[in-house]
C-alpha cells in the first residue's frame, strides 16, 4: 500500500498561484490513478482532480478547469497540482488519493494540506 503525504498549502491572496506536491511512499507509484480531493469547513470532500497511470489523461472539476493542473512524475514519485487564479472559494484543505484504478476503492489519503486564499 502507497502512503502519501501532501505539501506547498498556504496562505496566497486571490488571483495569486500555489503548487501541492503529494510524495509517496513505495516502488509502485506508477500503478495508480492519482486524485486531488478538497474539503472546505462545513461543505462535504469534493473531487477536484485525476490523473491516469502514466500521465496520459487528465480530468477536472468544473470549478477548477482552466486555472489547476494535475501531473505526476513517476520517477519522483510525485504528483503535482499547480494552481492559478485562485479564488477565496478555493480555500479548503486538500487531499491527495492513490487507487489502483479507476473504478476501484481508494486505497491510501494524505494527511491533507490547508489553502487558504485571502480576497
Amino acid at each position: 500500500q502507497v502512503q502519501l503525504v501532501e505539501s506547498g498549502g498556504g496562505l496566497v491572496q486571490a488571483g495569486g498561484s500555489l503548487r501541492l506536491s503529494c510524495a509517496a511512499s513505495g516502488r509502485t507509484f506508477s500503478s495508480y490513478v492519482m486524485d486531488w480531493f478538497r474539503q472546505a469547513p462545513g461543505k462535504e470532500r469534493e473531487f477536484v482532480a485525476r490523473i491516469t497511470l502514466s500521465g496520459g489523461s487528465t480530468y477536472y472539476a468544473d470549478s477548477v478547469k482552466g486555472r489547476f493542473t494535475i501531473s505526476r512524475d513517476n520517477a519522483k514519485n510525485t504528483v503535482y497540482l499547480q494552481m492559478n487564479s485562485l479564488k477565496p472559494e478555493d480555500t479548503a484543505v486538500y487531499y491527495c488519493a492513490a487507487k489502483g484504478s479507476v473504478a476501484g476503492s481508494y486505497d491510501s489519503w494524505g494527511q491533507g494540506t490547508q489553502v487558504t486564499v485571502s480576497s
